[in-house]
């Protein structure tokens, strides 16, 4: 799993790169680098320092942050390698961060094939108002709902090829939906914001946006798709029982 773990790496810091507004790095900090947009100021996604591995004092970390995304409310750090991840979590816990480890989970995409009735891909126009129904239930602050809605637009830079997916009721409801990033290249696919809308939830659109996602892979001639799932939470167990195994993790870290 190391060569597979070297190429999501490399996916991860590419697709970081290409749905930037802006980078912001320096020679004298190896293996760091930020990504800014103004227009989604509230995305820790779209505005993070990222740290690929060793080269840099993980002391140094907080303040690059600060330097390098300028004054905000909350500071987001992603660091790529797991065991620099484990080395540096003293030092920005004294620094007042919070961590949480990320899990990379993946299966093979060989003999999926489209469920039916089968997710299928949808405009960003389409998906808006069911997407910012959910993040208005999940967040008051009506911008921070607002933003990380539109924050599919940024990401269709991200990948090769970006694909939104929805999962619909009989009567044609978006019910469910996911995004999919496939790269012939690197041979990987990934599968991201898997959500169901809370109103359909238990009716399997979850399982069908998943097989959707593996059968599209297989049909592109992409041999494995990966996916996040946070350490601690249920999702983590539910990808396990479809057949995804873990290879590796990453760790976040937010200040307070």
């Amino acid at each position: 799993m190391s060569d597979l773990l070297a190429r999501v790496t490399a996916f991860h810091v590419a697709f970081a790169r290409r749905q930037a507004a802006e980078i912001v790095e320096a020679p004298e900090f190896p293996g760091v680098f930020a990504v800014r947009d103004e227009e989604f100021v509230r995305s820790h996604e779209h505005n993070h320092l990222v740290v690929t591995g060793p080269g840099t004092d993980p002391a140094m970390l907080p303040e690059l942050a600060a330097r390098w995304l300028g004054r905000r409310g909350q500071y987001a750090i992603t660091v790529l390698d797991d065991e620099w991840g484990e080395r540096a979590a003293p030092a920005l816990a004294e620094a007042g961060y919070e961590s949480g480890a990320i899990v990379l989970l993946t299966r093979e995409t060989e003999g999926c094939e489209l469920p039916e009735p089968a997710a299928l891909p949808a405009e960003l126009a389409e998906l808006r108002a069911p997407v910012l129904r959910q993040q208005s239930e999940w967040y008051e602050d009506a911008e921070l709902a607002r933003q990380l809605t539109e924050r599919r637009a940024a990401r269709l830079r991200g990948a090769e090829q970006v694909h939104f997916l929805a999962a619909r009721t009989p009567d044609g409801r978006i019910a469910g939906w996911s995004d999919l990033y496939l790269d012939r290249a690197a041979g990987l696919a990934q599968l991201e914001d898997l959500v169901t809308d809370t109103r359909h939830r238990g009716a399997g659109h979850g399982d069908t946006l998943l097989a959707t996602g593996l059968a599209l892979a297989a049909a592109a001639g992409i041999p494995r798709l990966f996916l996040a799932a946070e350490a601690a939470d249920w999702p983590r167990e539910w990808y396990g029982r479809r057949g995804f195994t873990e290879f590796g993790r990453i760790h976040s870290f937010h200040s307070r």
